[in-house]
């Protein structure tokens, strides 16, 4: 195995030093709203504006040139929305300032939103929101947290009126995530409904059908805009599929559903179902639509930790420090690659997060970046 890893490494540094590749690879990070509610909230805008400063500094110095800003988490918004709450308490439109300071250092922002996702608990919906309305009706789904049932008429025209606030915006791409369906039953009675005029559907087909229907109006709206659409899966293939119900086979082959996809690699090389040399080749064979941009996102927050479901592998982790390095030489030899993007920023840069391995990986993946 280990000369196996070596072949690797000397094939992504040839790739690397030969200029075709780096000159197009994107090298991201994701800020999730645990990040901007710990780092901005209850500041004034001059100290907004210098976290913000502040963190897109600390990008460049690991020689990134993107962030995938995560623009609305729950239903909330990090931009002035005429639709939803605040997700971070300021004067000023965040996504502005992050859009300005970006802009200026090179840095690409893809705006990352969760299009059903209310609430990560089961807590009621507060009377201010635009959701309060649908409380008590079975467009809000409560089971592991709180969810829009996308089988609603009205589900799908908050997302759409939600994305198009966003693409009025600067930004150079809309992102949404692995959240799809949180459970079989969450639209049961609109799926027995429409078996009444459609009965050889299939559960899974039904659930396909609603979210592609979903996925290609955002991406007609996208496209009017001039703002490439994409979406960060589920690594686990099957998972995808039988539990997501998110449809990459179709999304991978044809045209009008996404313009670039960045699955969810969260794996080491040794893990005993879902090695990541393993799954990255399955995501490229999925990949027949040639114009689709590919990305990995990649698993910073596993460094120098146990992987209690890798089997055999768990311990990779904590006995590795440049996972990060093979990984993202690796994946530059899939097809249509464009980069990466580690998951997530306090994992990198808040050092009450370091492990032992944090400085040693980031030392390790910066050999292979210039």
């Amino acid at each position: 195995m280990k000369k196996i890893l070596i072949i690797v490494l000397l094939l992504g540094l040839l790739i690397n030093n030969s200029g075709t590749k780096e000159e197009i690879e994107q090298r991201g990070i994701f800020i999730s709203y645990i990040e901007l509610k710990e780092i901005l909230d209850n500041k004034t805008d001059k100290e907004q504006r210098h976290e913000i400063i502040s963190m897109l500094n600390n990008l460049k110095n690991i020689k990134g040139n993107m962030i995938i800003l995560q623009v609305r988490a729950n239903q909330d918004a990090l931009y002035k929305s005429s639709i939803f709450p605040s997700m971070v308490s300021s004067n000023e439109d965040l996504l502005n300032v992050f859009l300005e300071e970006s802009h200026q250092r090179n840095i690409k922002v893809i705006a990352w939103i969760n299009p059903y996702r209310v609430s990560t608990t089961n807590k009621e919906i507060d009377k201010y929101s635009p959701l309060y309305q649908y409380k008590d009706t079975n467009i809000i789904y409560k089971g592991q947290g709180v969810f829009l049932n996308p089988a609603k008429k009205e589900t799908e025209s908050i997302i759409i009126q939600g994305v198009e606030e966003i693409i009025k915006y600067n930004i150079d791409g809309l992102l949404m995530d692995d959240y799809f369906y949180p459970s079989d039953d969450i639209d049961k009675e609109e799926y027995e409904e429409y078996k009444k005029n459609h009965e050889t559907i299939t559960l899974q087909e039904y659930h396909f059908q609603v979210i592609n229907q979903m996925i290609k109006k955002v991406h007609s709206l996208c496209k009017q805009k001039g703002v490439k659409f994409g979406i960060s899966p589920d690594g686990n293939i099957n998972n995808n599929l039988t539990k997501h119900y998110a449809d990459i086979k179709t999304w991978l082959k044809e045209k009008d559903y996404v313009d670039f996809i960045m699955p969810q690699l969260y794996y080491g090389f040794y893990n005993s179902t879902q090695a990541y040399s393993k799954v990255l080749k399955e995501w490229e064979t999925l990949l027949e639509n040639e114009e689709i941009s590919f990305y990995v996102a990649l698993a910073f927050y596993k460094v120098g930790v146990e992987d209690k479901y890798a089997n055999a592998g768990r311990k990779e982790w904590l006995e590795n420090d440049d996972i990060m390095m093979r990984e993202i030489l690796l994946s530059r030899n899939t097809k249509n690659y464009k980069g990466y993007a580690l998951f997530r920023y306090n994992y990198v840069f808040n050092n009450n997060l370091y492990t032992n391995n944090t400085e040693k990986e980031l030392k390790n993946m910066k050999k292979v970046i210039k």
